[in-house]
C-alpha cells in the first residue's frame, strides 16, 4: 500500500513530468519562453515559492478541459534584487492560458497577499482571454482581478508584461496597472480582434497592425516599454523595480553614488544654440546631470516632444520630465500632456521627487488639437503637478511661455525650487507673437517690416523675457550657471528630504478625465 509520503512524492513527480520537452518546445517554436522559464528568469535564483501549483481546471460540462496541474497560471512570491515581489505568469500551454475560475482565484490570492504585505506585483500575460466553457465564472474572475487592481493602485507598484495575446476584457487588468511592457513580434493587445473588425467594419487588419507592440509603444501610448524578446523584457522589469519602493509608505532605495555630487559640466554653458529657434537634444542635458549618465526612459517612442523617466542624482531616485526641443519644438500637445501627467501621478504615488527641465514655447496650436480637447488634456498635466506633494524642482533652460510656463511646475502651482539658466526666456508669449500684437501698426507702416520685427524681438527678449526679472520678483529662486546644475539640484533635493504637506480633507479630487 502506498504510504502517505509516497503519495506526496508521486504528486510532485506528476507535476514535474508536466513540464516535459514537448511543453518547452511549444513555446520555444514561437520564439517565446515558457511561463516557468519566465518566472525563473524574473526572480533571484532559488527564491521563488510557488503557490497553488496543484490547482486543477474546473470541471465543466462543455468539454475541452485539461488535466494539467496549475490551471494555466503559475503564482507565488520570491525575491527580485533582494526584495520581495509577488508574481503570476499565465501558461499558454495549458488551455491557451485562458482564465477560468481556478485560474482567477490563484491570481486574486497573490494580488491580496501583495497588498497585505506591501509588495510589488508583476503579471506576465500570455492568455487567450476568458475561458469560454466556464462562462460567467470566468467573467466574474476578471471582475475580481480588476477590483484588486484598482484597490492596489497607488499603494503597491503593479507591473504588467504582455508576452503573448491579451484580448477582450483581459486587456483591462494591465491597463489598470502602473506600467505595461510588451514583447516585440510576439505580443498584442486589443479590445476587439481582427475577426470582429472584419465583421463589423469590413476591414482587413492583422493582430500586429491592430494591437502589436509597435502600435502601442508609439501611437496609442498604451505600452510604456517595448523589448525585442522575453529575456530583455524581464531584465527591463527588474531594472524598473530598482527605481521603485515596495509600497506607498516606503521611499525608493538610496544608493551611495560613485559619481561625484559636486561634479560640474562646463559643456552645458554652450548647449543652448544662439538662435532661439534652433533645437538641441534634451537627452544631452539629462545624461550630463544624472548619476553615471544613466537614464531609464519610460514611453520613449510615444509623444517624443516630452521625455519622462527615472534616474538617480546624488544616489536619490528622481523622476524627470523634460521638454524635447527636437520634436515639435518641445510644445505641449494632447499626447505629451497625458503622458507626463500619468508619470507625475506615479512619482507622487510612490514618493519619487520630480525634476522638470523646461523648454516649452507653448501648447501646440491648431484645430485638431482644440477639437480633440487639448484644454481638458492639458489640464490633466496642470492637475497632476499641482496635486503632487513630493519634492518638485524645475530648471528653465530656455523658453517658458504663457500657460505652458505655468503648467510645467511653476512656483505658483507648487514648485519647491525653481531655477533658470541665463538663456531662459520667461514671458506671456514668444517674441514674434508679442511683437505682432504690440507693434501691429508700426510693422504695417514700416518700409522693412521683417527687419523691424527682428529688432523689436531682440529688444523684447532683452527687456521683457529675460530670466532676471523673474528672479528679482521671486518667480524663480535663482538664475544659475548651467555647469553647476547637477550639484545645485542635488543640494536642494537633500533639503527637501523631509518635505511634508497636508492637503484639505476630501474623498478625492476630480481630475479632468
Amino acid at each position: 500500500m502506498e504510504s502517505a509520503f509516497d503519495k506526496f512524492l508521486n504528486r510532485q513527480d506528476k507535476l514535474l513530468k508536466q513540464y516535459n520537452q514537448k511543453y518547452f518546445d511549444k513555446q520555444h517554436n514561437k520564439g517565446k519562453l515558457t511561463a516557468r522559464e519566465r518566472i525563473e528568469l524574473l526572480f533571484d535564483p532559488d527564491t521563488f515559492e510557488e503557490l497553488d501549483a496543484y490547482t486543477p481546471p474546473a470541471s465543466v460540462s462543455f468539454g475541452k478541459t485539461s488535466k494539467a496541474y496549475g490551471d494555466g497560471v503559475i503564482t507565488g512570491f520570491g525575491m527580485i534584487n533582494g526584495r520581495q515581489v509577488y508574481a503570476f505568469a499565465q501558461d499558454f500551454n495549458v488551455l491557451g492560458g485562458s482564465l477560468g475560475s481556478g485560474h482567477a482565484a490563484k491570481i486574486i490570492k497573490v494580488q491580496d497577499m501583495a497588498l497585505k504585505t506591501g509588495s510589488p506585483i508583476v503579471g506576465l500575460i500570455d492568455s487567450g482571454g476568458a475561458r469560454i466553457q466556464e462562462g460567467v465564472a470566468s467573467l466574474s474572475g476578471y471582475a475580481n482581478i480588476f477590483r484588486r487592481n484598482v484597490l492596489s493602485s497607488g499603494v503597491i507598484p503593479q507591473i504588467s508584461a504582455i508576452m503573448g495575446p491579451a484580448a477582450g476584457g483581459a486587456v483591462y487588468s494591465p491597463a489598470l496597472t502602473d506600467f505595461i511592457f510588451m514583447t516585440k513580434s510576439t505580443s498584442y493587445m486589443f479590445v476587439t480582434g481582427p475577426d470582429v473588425v472584419k465583421q463589423v467594419l469590413n476591414e482587413d487588419v492583422t493582430p500586429e497592425q491592430l494591437g502589436g507592440a509597435s502600435v502601442h509603444g508609439t501611437k496609442s501610448g498604451v505600452a510604456d516599454f517595448v523589448f525585442n524578446d522575453d529575456e530583455s523584457t524581464i531584465q527591463g522589469i527588474k531594472m524598473l523595480l530598482s527605481f521603485l519602493p515596495s509600497n506607498n509608505i516606503e521611499n525608493p532605495s538610496y544608493l551611495k553614488p560613485e559619481d561625484a555630487i559636486d561634479r560640474i559640466d562646463e559643456s552645458l554653458r554652450d548647449i543652448i544654440p544662439a538662435d532661439p529657434d534652433k533645437p538641441y537634444n534634451i537627452y544631452e542635458v539629462i545624461d550630463s546631470i544624472v548619476d553615471d549618465n544613466k537614464f531609464f526612459e519610460i514611453a520613449g517612442n510615444h509623444a517624443q516632444n516630452i521625455v519622462t523617466g527615472f534616474a538617480r542624482m546624488g544616489g536619490f531616485v528622481i523622476g524627470i520630465v523634460a521638454n524635447q526641443p527636437q520634436t515639435l519644438a518641445g510644445t505641449l500637445d494632447i499626447d505629451s500632456s497625458v503622458k507626463a501627467a500619468r508619470f507625475i501621478n506615479i512619482c507622487n504615488s510612490f514618493n519619487i521627487p520630480i525634476l522638470t527641465l523646461e523648454d516649452v514655447p507653448g501648447f501646440l496650436p491648431g484645430m485638431d488639437q482644440e477639437h480633440a480637447g487639448i484644454i481638458k488634456h492639458g489640464a490633466k498635466l496642470l492637475y497632476a503637478y499641482t496635486f503632487s506633494t513630493v519634492p518638485k524642482i524645475t530648471v528653465v533652460l530656455r523658453k517658458a511661455y504663457g500657460g505652458a510656463f505655468i503648467v510645467m511646475n511653476s512656483k505658483g502651482i507648487g514648485g519647491d525650487f525653481n531655477f533658470a539658466w541665463p538663456s531662459a526666456e520667461i514671458a506671456v508669449m514668444g517674441p514674434e507673437g508679442a511683437i505682432a500684437i504690440l507693434y501691429r501698426k508700426e510693422l504695417a507702416e514700416a518700409d522693412d517690416p521683417v527687419k523691424l520685427k527682428k529688432e523689436f524681438a531682440a529688444k523684447y527678449r532683452d527687456e521683457i523675457a529675460n530670466p532676471y526679472i523673474a528672479d528679482e520678483k521671486g518667480y524663480v529662486d535663482e538664475v544659475i550657471d548651467p555647469a553647476h546644475t547637477r550639484p545645485k539640484v542635488i543640494k536642494v533635493l537633500k533639503s527637501l528630504d523631509k518635505k511634508s504637506i497636508s492637503l484639505p480633507r476630501r474623498k478625492h479630487g476630480n481630475i479632468p478625465l
